[in-house]
């Protein structure tokens, strides 16, 4: 008899369900979110027949956190069922609308039982895999976070102090330099920046960092700072100064944190046996190779076909045909860290593969706008991509684009 357990999760507590074949419940009960309820869970399920050789399927609405760490040792398959198709299931059961959370551990056991080969279970990746998952989705939130910080502080200076906008404007990383925090946390309004010396400002970018141009970039932040502009009454000029110092508190939090962990996702990302191959592709360094391997994984089963890698990168397109209309275009469901990714390396390429290059201008050519283009260049990397991690080989510029390598030859 097969046996299918399903799990709706809380924040302190779980409802779990299990059932067999034909749908009768066989147990249910509330564990606790702590090791005691964990393993009255292990307990539970080994009284149903579970084995290390013949483990319960379970399905749940979550991929991560520690029950789902828990129940992943050993070969159990973990469905990690989306919240809006377990909606959509309940509607199977009655008309009502009702809803309750041991009703949704039901739901969620009879979604395997009936239609297990439509779900995919969570994929085997290595330790090491998931180490590199969980700081590389940490490395891009953090910047996601100081790109938010650095626009509020944009914003806030705009109202008061557009000189110290119009300084940076033109340099690499604008708000977000060491040397611009480091002048703008020396001085946050107008009036305390036009007393700042040329040598306390050549001081500054030294101690920031700065190498080359100091002597220059301080005669012309001296000269911008004096200039003559529109300015906040004293009092309110001084109240956004000290909201300024406030978020460059937080920015240099949130510069720190990026820094940190870019290192720590390049050296646990190099030690992965994937890194050689996916460096080996232009385009790709350790943080864009460090996002790809992290929502892709190391487990070589997961996607039978490049086409379903494709599909949830959201590189391939989808058709939409009913009667004689006909639609296709780009998707909308996807991973979208991994698409993200993809649209950084592809735009990458264009500089370091001849091939890459024309790919891209011949779609350009054809109609395509920028992004669509991208998409397409992304949506054939990721083939090749897929390829050479299966047959465990480096990336060829002359195999991956040939008739670009008989045009140079």
């Amino acid at each position: 008899m097969d046996v299918f357990c399903g799990i709706d999760w809380a924040e302190g507590h779980h409802d779990v369900a299990i059932i067999d074949d034909t749908g009768k419940q066989l147990a249910k009960c509330r564990i606790n979110d702590d090791l005691d309820g964990y393993e009255l869970l292990l307990d539970l399920l080994a009284e149903h027949g579970d084995t290390a050789e013949a483990p319960i399927p379970i399905a749940i609405e979550t991929s991560r956190g520690l029950l789902v760490a828990t129940l992943r040792t050993g070969n159990r398959q973990i469905f990690a069922v989306n919240p809006m198709a377990a909606s959509r299931y309940r509607d199977r059961h009655g008309v009502s609308r009702k809803k309750s959370d041991p009703g949704d551990a039901l739901v969620l056991a009879n979604i395997i039982r009936t239609d297990m080969p439509m779900h995919r279970p969570l994929p085997a990746d290595s330790d090491l895999a998931q180490a590199v998952a969980v700081l590389a989705r940490a490395h891009q939130d953090a910047v996601w976070n100081r790109q938010q910080i650095a626009s509020q502080l944009r914003s806030l200076l705009r109202e008061y102090y557009p000189a110290a906008l119009d300084a940076w404007h033109e340099k690499a990383g604008t708000l977000t330099r060491p040397d611009a925090r480091k002048i703008l946390a020396a001085a946050p309004t107008p009036t305390l920046a036009a007393q700042l010396p040329t040598w306390k400002l050549r001081l500054m970018m030294t101690n920031a960092g700065r190498k080359r141009g100091i002597t220059e970039d301080a005669e012309r932040l001296h000269a911008l700072f004096r200039q003559a502009a529109a300015r906040q009454l004293p009092a309110v000029e001084e109240a956004m100064g000290i909201q300024a110092k406030a978020l460059l508190t937080q920015l240099n939090a949130a510069c720190k944190a990026v820094d940190e962990l870019a290192k720590a996702v390049e050296q646990t990302f190099r030690a992965h046996p994937d890194a050689p191959i996916m460096l080996s592709f232009p385009g790709v360094g350790a943080q864009v190779g460090a996002r790809l391997l992290a929502e892709i994984g190391d487990d070589r089963t997961r996607f039978a076909t490049a086409g379903g890698l494709k599909a949830y990168a959201g590189a391939a397109p989808i058709t939409r045909a009913s009667g004689k209309r006909k639609y296709v275009g780009r998707r909308f469901v996807k991973n979208n860290r991994l698409n993200h990714a993809g649209y950084l390396w592809a735009f990458a390429t264009l500089t370091h593969s001849k091939g890459a290059n024309a790919h891209y201008r011949r779609r350009r050519e054809g109609g395509d706008w920028h992004a669509q283009a991208l998409r397409h260049l992304f949506n054939r990397m990721l083939g090749q991509l897929h390829h050479c991690l299966l047959s465990r080989i480096h990336f060829d510029e002359s195999i991956a684009f040939p008739a670009a390598a008989g045009a140079a030859a």
